[in-house]
């Protein structure tokens, strides 16, 4: 295990002391990063069931993409091609112990039974660090106290 601190040069930020671990030494830290790819028009209803099962933080941004069904439309004589698709793209980290719950949130709030509702992804994480206060593996998700 190897340490180094990181100190503020205006002393407005304490020190944190950081623990890093060896890739040999790296202990199992059950993390997961959950994707998911959901219709815009849903994204407020998926927000608010993960806020409801209890996920407070996630990330998402806007994408395009191309699906199975393809269009081109005329307009005044051009032809367009509308075949790729608006989508909002979901991030988030949790452990193990909450990937179901976030799972079964986003599938209930984001499905309409049509095509084109989207996907999950879950994958592994092997490390987390808070910035702030050095914490590291599942610690870093979420604030102690709030969850057990």
């Amino acid at each position: 295990m190897r340490n180094f601190y990181v100190r503020a040069t205006d002393g407005a930020v304490p020190s944190v002391k950081f623990e890093f671990l060896t890739i040999r030494k790296l202990k199992f830290i059950p993390m997961k990063k959950i994707e998911a790819i959901i219709r815009k028009t849903k994204f407020d209803e998926v927000a608010d069931e993960l806020r409801e099962a209890g996920i407070e933080f996630f990330s998402f941004w806007d994408v395009r993409g191309v699906g199975q069904t393809r269009q081109e439309r005329i307009y005044r004589g051009v032809v367009y091609d509308t075949s790729t698709i608006e989508r909002t793209m979901l991030s988030i980290i949790v452990r193990d112990k909450n990937v179901e719950k976030t799972v079964l949130a986003i599938m209930k709030a984001a499905r309409t039974g049509e095509i084109g509702d989207g996907k999950v992804f879950i994958s592994g994480i092997e490390e987390s660090y808070r910035i702030r206060t050095g914490e590291y593996g599942d610690e870093s998700l979420f604030i102690k106290g709030k969850e057990e």
